[in-house]
């Protein structure tokens, strides 16, 4: 495959969503079943994509230097035109969104996609959107493919309809549409002091301000950080969290795990950017550390008071936020490593969790899968009915276990993943580089037990009550096709578990490229645009 060819494929995370999305607005709702395929078929090829570009930047024999591919989407050369770039961190996110979105899709194919209209086209959006954040170069951009997946999300936190999903969808928009107006306001003061909106152009300018230059882009850069710090879940601005959580539907509710891991990639990202300059080395370093702390001990109070299995992974969620801004907040490289595998973890965990509560909750509760609107007004043409199917034997089992391995990982208890990802954050908080620990290390970690601890309270005591105690008249009709995704997510636990060296040398490399941001704005300021064709050529 040529070089070309290759730099190409950097445009198909966010190409074949937007053209599938496109096409799957022209099919009618009554076509369920095509709709599904199609949707399930485009997330496949996203999934083979994104598995490609992660050993494309990491292989020994990269065609991109350093393993930073770059593609100049319009032919204009950085910081002109727009810049799509893909790197260790970005292409491993990528391939985490479409596992996640694979298991989502299979679970929605039971029910889920039925009820309402567009489910699987703002699902197509809502991953370009993500997609997009992930790989896009500059801050204009950036905007846009958030606005992109958050409108997308609008539609499906309201998907499935019934009055607390209406309440909670309400909430949600709002403080989303802040955020954005928050964004678009830090691009612009960002934009009118520097010139350029390119994230590799911003680094290589950071350290030539100075004055009230430097100050009113320190202002900037503050408010685009309440847009980031809203969508990844920082305390106090996550209140609106824990309720879109419990009310979202369960593959959407697993989708917005990774919406939330997207405004912490992009807090990653540009603090490791632009933050190493002399200039800003201090900005914020303490908001993230404080902060995160605040999050951290915020879920866990959240997480003792909550009594279903939604807002537990609400919280669950808010803590990992928590954990992952603390981290990134000491500016070590060990910590961003341990982060990262934390991310994946939990991400992985809370996704089978969140799909596991349906299952869990459906022989107590039927509600929630009725239409309070009239289907008819929507065109679907039959009313949601429990899914046709043999169910599998053992139900009973196979939810206890999955939600004991969920908790396990959730709450950081050994064998599985989440305790590697803990065991390795607290050997690296003991023994920082050079110096012994201070306070905020102590601190962290104590924050870090009192938070699992909190949450293994709350879930062995929804446990008790779930699996143990409760008077059940019939059993949950548990169908394979609601089963495989939990049981896939969970085994992604164990895989990570058995293959935490590979996966920590790999997230090792990812991180030494992040502490290393000369070479990734090198990178993109190299990239000449491609001559276009001469006067001969034509000819």
């Amino acid at each position: 495959m040529s070089t070309t060819l290759i730099d190409k494929l950097m445009m198909l995370p966010v190409l074949l969503p937007l053209l599938t999305g496109a096409l799957l607005v022209l099919q009618r709702e009554q076509h369920h079943e095509r709709k599904w395929w199609l949707n399930l078929g485009s997330t496949l090829v996203l999934l083979v994509v994104a598995s490609a570009l992660v050993w494309l930047t990491d292989a020994h024999s990269s065609p991109w230097p350093q393993g930073i591919g770059v593609y100049l989407a319009g032919n204009w050369a950085a910081p002109f035109g727009i810049v799509l770039v893909v790197d260790r961190l970005a292409a491993l996110l990528l391939l985490l969104t479409a596992v996640m979105a694979v298991m989502a899709l299979l679970f929605a194919s039971a029910h889920w996609g039925r009820l309402g209209v567009h489910f699987h086209s703002l699902f197509q959006f809502l991953l370009m959107g993500i997609n997009g954040a992930f790989l896009t170069g500059d801050l204009f951009n950036l905007f846009v493919f958030f606005e992109l997946m958050l409108a997308a999300s609008y539609g499906l936190v309201l998907h499935g309809s019934g009055v607390t999903r209406l309440r909670a969808g309400m909430q949600y928009i709002v403080v989303n549409l802040v955020a954005s107006a928050f964004f678009l306001i830090g691009v612009a003061l960002i934009y009118a002091n520097t010139g350029t909106l390119n994230m590799a152009d911003l680094a290589r300018l950071l350290p030539q301000l100075a004055g009230d230059e430097l100050s009113l882009l320190e202002v900037g850069i503050a408010i685009l950080a309440v847009a980031f710090l809203v969508k990844s879940a920082a305390w106090p601005l996550n209140f609106w969290l824990p309720t879109t959580y419990a009310a979202a539907s369960p593959p959407v509710a697993a989708m917005l795990v990774v919406m939330t891991k997207v405004g912490v990639y992009v807090i990653y990202r540009l603090w490791l950017l632009w933050f190493s300059a002399d200039s800003v080395e201090g900005l914020g370093a303490e908001l993230l550390l404080w902060g995160g702390m605040a999050t951290l001990l915020f879920g866990a109070i959240g997480m003792l008071a909550s009594q279903d299995m939604g807002h537990m992974g609400g919280y669950s969620a808010v803590i990992s936020s928590g954990t992952l801004l603390a981290a990134l907040g000491f500016g070590q490289p060990g910590l961003v490593t341990a982060a990262l595998f934390y991310l994946l973890s939990s991400t992985l965990a809370l996704g089978a969790f969140l799909l596991l509560a349906e299952l869990v909750e459906r022989s107590r509760s039927q509600t929630d899968l009725v239409l309070a609107l009239s289907l008819e007004a929507f065109m679907v043409e039959d009313s949601p009915r429990d899914p046709v199917g043999v169910s599998i034997p053992a139900a009973m089992a196979f939810l206890g276990l999955s939600f004991a391995a969920c908790a396990l990982v959730l709450t950081g208890m050994p064998p599985l993943s989440g305790f590697v990802a803990k065991f390795v954050l607290f050997d690296t908080l003991l023994t920082p580089p050079g110096d012994a620990p201070g306070a905020g290390h102590w601190l962290l970690l104590v924050l870090v037990i009192l938070s699992g601890l909190a949450a293994t309270i709350a879930m062995m005591r929804f446990g008790v009550r779930a699996f143990w105690a409760a008077d059940r008249g019939s059993l949950p009709a548990l169908r394979p096709v609601e089963a495989a995704p939990v049981a896939a997510l969970v085994l992604g636990c164990v895989l990570m578990t058995v293959l935490a060296g590979p996966i920590m040398a790999y997230l090792e490399r990812t991180t030494e490229a992040l502490y290393q941001p000369e070479r990734y704005i090198e990178r993109i300021l190299s990239v000449p645009a491609k001559p276009g064709p001469t006067t001969e050529d034509v000819r």
